[in-house]
């Protein structure tokens, strides 16, 4: 059981502790055994919130004396804060006793903690956070969404190859496209650095599609697309709050119609396909042990979401395949 278990950061998110404990309810109610979750932070407000919600079902509790809030700095709370509930999930993970965290908190100390504390899979240079969406109907996967701002061109191939095998075994896509994202279609388009990683995608021996503009994201025109962390950034908080500020702007013409009914329907199905929380969160691919990072604001659908993500990727094994899929490529 302890390589299957889930390291469940109670304390992280701003509806924390609420919000991720009730999440972890709705996954045992959805059919996930306690069991398998780990519940992470401080013990009493835990056992408070569990005891006001029919008692615990199975959760074990580690104790956790101290949180990284969402605006603290990564590197210095990671220091400042050795008991914080991310740092002690990663080390419950590191010394054998869950296999994935699951956390809702800072991201760039859950990135900082899982990279240093867990190291990367055999092959991995650098780490890559990866989300999914599904703005066509069918999954779409982009990495990397802010782990890595300044990535070298192999980084990049390394990127598209651990997507793919994502993609194929978690998200059963049979044979994932990869696209480059880039301002044009042409080879030569972009960066010094998308140039250099065009041709060496194109022997990779991966899906290789060529380079995509934003554009194509809406298009199918792949299954993962691969960028910089910067720029993968900027694009996901794009899609978020454009989502968003459409969703509010279309309400309230839908407000002046008398046209609520339908309209609110099909505009959260909108929203849903843009919103990774849908998926449960985004992956950090590449490092050694799963973790599966969420929004900050995720409710308890979101945590839920996110548990089962990380129970997938624990199931179908995708650290292995990844690091096959590195040796062999």
């Amino acid at each position: 059981m302890p390589q299957t278990r889930i390291a469940l950061d109670a304390m992280g998110g701003d509806d924390a502790p609420g919000a991720i404990l009730g999440g972890a309810l709705r996954a045992v109610s959805a059919g996930m055994d306690a069991a398998r979750i780990l519940l992470v932070g401080d013990a009493g407000r835990i056992e408070s919130f569990l005891g006001e919600h029919g008692g615990n079902p199975g959760f074990e509790i580690l104790p956790a004396s101290q949180v990284i809030e969402m605006g603290d700095s990564p590197a210095q709370a990671l220091r400042a804060k050795p008991d914080a509930s991310i740092a002690v999930a990663v080390r419950a993970i590191r010394e054998g006793q869950a296999g994935s965290l699951v956390s809702m908190g800072n991201t760039g100390a859950c990135v900082g903690a899982s990279t240093l504390g867990l190291g990367t899979l055999q092959g991995v240079r650098r780490p890559g956070i990866a989300v999914t969406l599904e703005l066509t109907g069918k999954p779409l996967t982009l990495l990397d969404m802010g782990a890595n701002i300044a990535p070298k061109p192999d980084h990049l191939v390394q990127y598209a190859a651990m997507g793919s095998v994502y993609s194929r075994e978690c998200l059963e896509v049979a044979a994932p496209r990869v696209g480059l994202l880039n301002v044009g279609e042409e080879a030569g388009k972009g960066t010094q650095l998308l140039k250099e990683a065009y041709p060496l995608l194109e022997a990779s021996g991966l899906e290789f599609v060529g380079n995509v503009e934003g554009s194509d994201l809406f298009h199918e025109a792949c299954d993962v697309v691969v960028t910089d962390g910067f720029t993968g950034n900027v694009v996901l908080k794009l899609l978020e709050h454009f989502a968003g500020f459409m969703l509010g702007m279309m309400l309230r013409e839908l407000d002046s119609h008398q046209a609520l009914g339908w309209g609110r329907e099909a505009l959260g199905h909108i929203r849903r396909s843009i919103d990774y929380s849908t998926y449960g969160g985004a992956l950090l691919l590449g490092v050694n042990g799963v973790v599966v990072i969420g929004h900050g604001r995720s409710d308890e659908s979101a945590v839920a979401n996110a548990l089962e993500l990380a129970a997938r990727a624990l199931d179908t094994e995708v650290n292995r395949f990844i690091e096959r899929g590195l040796a062999t490529g």
